[in-house]
């Protein structure tokens, strides 16, 4: 098929369309992605794009149309700038440079924002090409959960601009079975919606007995190592973490370390500071996903956390199933669906969302446990992320949507 992805972020930046976009290739589709400049999360363009832009036109044998856009910067207005400006350059620019192009199929990859489908409804329209979305958070719930929007009116304007993206789309695929309810109000009807959660990418696949700990974790060997990794956000409840380690302030074999960046990793900084956990908490950076192996191998539990709202309830947060698929134990501080992905798997404990006093807990209790116990967890984490998100046979899923809709009407 003649695939088009549309997707805001993409690489160098570090996501799962990264991996989606080369499985598709290999498997002998010919893709296009369009896309902006490189600039998450720090919020400036990548030094290294700005030097040899060219070296980023293409990716394991797919094309790469890069269209202007605003970086994200810092501060909220910066921030809904950069969303306005994807969708002006994906609609505009992006059209322009599709000109005369075929295409089967427009594939979207939505972690956030919702509005960075619009370029590919209006290629969709123009082309009579049917669009296929990937959402991996709802909007406007997540605005509202977050606080970034406060305005019932804005909030309800947002709403409007979801269902007419929904029902443009020829399928709405959910990262999570909690999803449908959500799409299918904003969408008219369930009828579009499909479950297609997110996978580990293949590097978590292998046994991580025989790979090296990243050096950066060396000077904690011989401590009971909690890491968190990925982004360091509102939506991952930093304050209830650090409240956690404050509890076990006390145990010096206790180590809580940060892999990731984000735009809250300022505030995680200063707040380390000031409550004086500059020896329990360490922020080791933000790394290539080829290298979090390497980190998950030098410690010993993997922590995952959401805020406490009804929305994060119905998400699974993506680095469950990398967390899954390393073999290595989940603390779990969320509610809903993520928590019952830990909990059915066996790999792990899980407590209520902003609990850090439970968190606690469940650290003293994990560290009490035989490291014969942990590695039996850590078993059944894998052996259930090859049940249940098992990469190849959710690509082949994804193909047969995409053949569905692009033989159907456009």
């Amino acid at each position: 098929m003649r695939l088009l992805v549309v997707s805001q972020v993409f690489w160098p930046e570090n996501f799962r369309i990264n991996d989606l976009v080369a499985a598709l290739v290999e498997r002998g589709h010919e893709v296009t992605v369009l896309t902006g400049h490189p600039n998450y999360p720090s919020g400036n363009v990548f030094p290294e794009y700005l030097a040899e832009p060219q070296e980023f036109a293409s990716y394991r044998g797919a094309e790469v149309v890069r269209v202007p856009m605003l970086p994200r910067g810092q501060g909220a207005a910066r921030l809904m700038l950069n969303y306005a400006s994807f969708v002006a350059g994906g609609s505009i620019v992006g059209a322009w440079r599709l000109r005369g192009r075929e295409f089967d199929a427009i594939f979207v990859y939505q972690p956030s924002p919702i509005s960075s489908a619009l370029p590919a409804n209006l290629i969709g329209a123009l082309k009579g090409v049917p669009v296929v979305l990937w959402t991996l958070d709802l909007w406007p719930e997540t605005l509202r959960a977050v606080g970034v929007v406060k305005s019932p009116a804005l909030l309800g304007a947002v709403g409007v601009l979801v269902s007419f993206i929904y029902r443009n789309c020829a399928l709405v695929l959910g990262q999570s079975r909690a999803f449908e309810s959500n799409v299918a109000r904003y969408a008219g009807s369930a009828d579009r919606f499909r479950y297609f959660p997110q996978w580990s990418e293949q590097i978590f696949a292998g046994d991580l007995s025989s790979v090296e700990p990243a050096e950066e974790m060396r000077p904690f060997a011989g401590k009971f190592n909690v890491l968190f990794a990925g982004n360091i956000g509102e939506a991952q409840d930093f304050p209830a973490i650090l409240d956690a380690a404050e509890r076990l302030r006390s145990r010096d074999d206790v180590r809580w370390l940060v892999v990731g960046d984000g735009r809250a990793a300022g505030w995680l900084r200063e707040e380390i500071a000031r409550r004086g956990l500059g020896a329990q908490v360490h922020l080791l950076g933000r790394h290539a996903v080829e290298r979090m192996p390497a980190f998950f191998r030098g410690a010993d539990a993997l922590l995952v956390s959401l805020r406490a709202d009804p929305v994060f309830s119905l998400t699974i947060p993506g680095k469950v199933q990398a967390y899954l698929a390393s073999g290595m134990p989940l603390l779990g501080m969320l509610d809903g669906e993520g928590a019952r992905v830990i909990e059915d798997s066996g790999a792990g404990f899980t407590c209520a969302a902003g609990d850090g006093a439970a968190l606690a807990a469940l650290v003293e209790r994990l560290a009490a446990l035989p490291p014969a116990e942990r590695e039996a967890m850590g078993a059944r984490g894998r052996d259930y992320s090859r049940a249940e998100f098992d990469r190849e046979r959710l690509l082949a899923q994804l193909e047969e949507w995409l053949r569905e809709v692009s033989a159907g009407p456009a």
